[in-house]
């Protein structure tokens, strides 16, 4: 018995669970707190779902009711038990017209009869289950650019790039959302095709790394001729668009001391990110962070090196000057594009802009490093470090960088704007 209960209240989910445990010793409740992470994803069927418990309100104003609308506009979603005021409380009467499975009072909650409602809504969900599996509509929505992968329900392309393809999926096996990455398994008379290569790397990178922020990954198969990759979905979206809505140096220093302690995580295990960027730095619903995309990442344990010596890949607006110009990297690399990253969150700009890239990789190179506005200038010295032009210069590793930061949150004022 797998049941999703959308409720804000810790207490109120430690009953249910007792009254629900008398029946499924085992039971799998899990929590999400409506307040605190928002609407569900749209498109989101809670398939993995025996079913969906909703509490009629939450803290801050939240209406069940207009989320059990919603989901009853959603075809196929599982059946949701209403956890109205009481049972004949105006809400419970809207409930059922708006086509609630159930309706239970939370005044006076019955074991009996709540787990009754629990097991008709499972057997129901069973049925509706087994029938769209052997549908038409359930051939079209596992077909994910040519590949059948019958664990997943295609919700939307997201992304169509000239390698891999990114959907946003619902898998019944998380009992969520995730993000496929797919690509075709093309081999030339030479071997593995490189993208492919790159692709297996980056499963490989984050299989064996556990880390609060790092993307979690989920799944990695073959299948028609294509791989998959499933992966954590953001549905906060990324840096960028955190940093469009303005960030207090105190909430900048706090994203790149997570950031820096994702890159401690890969570093150790010798991995350099080189793609370093507010696009590749996601943000989950509970405000922490998360480091994504490592295509371009090198394993120095690898023995096959899949770009070529002298070539420039990465983003140039967050390029150390080492890589801008081909030459060896370290976990300094990483660490410079770190502060700049800093810098732009801190004032709301890149610290170097020109009319193409290769003026904009000179300036990173040669440019003096830009100065912070005054009511931040106490933030200089910590960017000076991390961007400083000399390898030398700039701190040994990643978990320096996070005491640096930790040590400027401490140090800085109480008063601050935003950038």
């Amino acid at each position: 018995m797998r049941l999703l209960l959308i409720d804000d209240d810790p207490r109120y989910r430690t009953l249910l669970r007792h009254h629900i445990s008398c029946d499924w010793p085992d039971v799998d409740l899990v929590s999400y707190n409506p307040r605190l992470r928002g609407p569900l994803t749209p498109g989101f069927l809670a398939q993995g779902y025996s079913a969906v418990l909703l509490d009629h309100g939450w803290k801050g104003g939240g209406s069940g009711a207009d989320w059990l609308k919603d989901f009853h506009e959603r075809d196929g979603f599982a059946p949701v038990i209403f956890l109205s005021a009481d049972d004949e409380s105006p809400d419970a009467v809207a409930a059922r017209e708006a086509g609630a499975f159930a309706v239970i009072g939370k005044a006076k909650i019955r074991t009996t009869k709540l787990n009754e409602a629990i097991r008709r809504a499972a057997d129901e969900q069973a049925k509706a289950q087994s029938r769209w599996r052997m549908s038409a509509g359930a051939k079209m929505a596992q077909d994910f650019a040519g590949a059948r992968l019958k664990a997943y329900r295609r919700i939307e392309l997201i992304a169509k790039g000239s390698v891999s393809d990114l959907f946003l999926a619902e898998s019944a096996d998380v009992g969520g959302v995730v993000v496929l990455k797919v690509t075709p398994a093309i081999r030339k008379e030479t071997g593995v095709d490189q993208s492919m290569e790159r692709f297996l790397q980056e499963f490989e990178i984050l299989r064996g790394i556990q880390h609060p922020n790092i993307v979690r990954i989920y799944d990695l198969g073959v299948t028609d001729d294509h791989l998959f990759l499933a992966m954590e979905h953001f549905g906060k979206g990324d840096l960028r668009k955190r940093m469009s809505e303005g960030l207090t140096a105190r909430q900048s220093l706090a994203i790149g001391r997570d950031v820096a302690q994702a890159l401690d995580a890969i570093h150790e295990v010798g991995i350099f990110h080189r793609d370093l960027k507010p696009g590749n730095v996601m943000l989950r619903d509970d405000g922490s962070v998360a480091l994504i995309d490592f295509g371009l990442a090198k394993h120095v344990a690898l023995k096959m090196e899949v770009t070529d010596k002298g070539l420039i890949f990465g983003t140039p607006h967050y390029m150390s000057p080492e890589q801008g110009h081909g030459k060896p990297i370290d976990a300094r690399s990483d660490i410079y594009s770190l502060g700049v990253m800093l810098f732009e969150m801190l004032t709301g700009k890149k610290p170097y802009d020109a009319d193409n890239h290769m003026a904009v990789l000179v300036h990173h190179a040669k440019a003096p490093i830009p100065k912070l506005p005054e009511r931040i200038a106490s933030l200089q010295p910590l960017i000076d470090t991390l961007m400083a032009k000399d390898v030398a210069e700039r701190p040994g590793n990643a978990a320096d960088v996070a005491r640096l930061i930790d040590f400027a949150l401490q140090t800085l004022g109480p008063t601050e704007s935003v950038a």
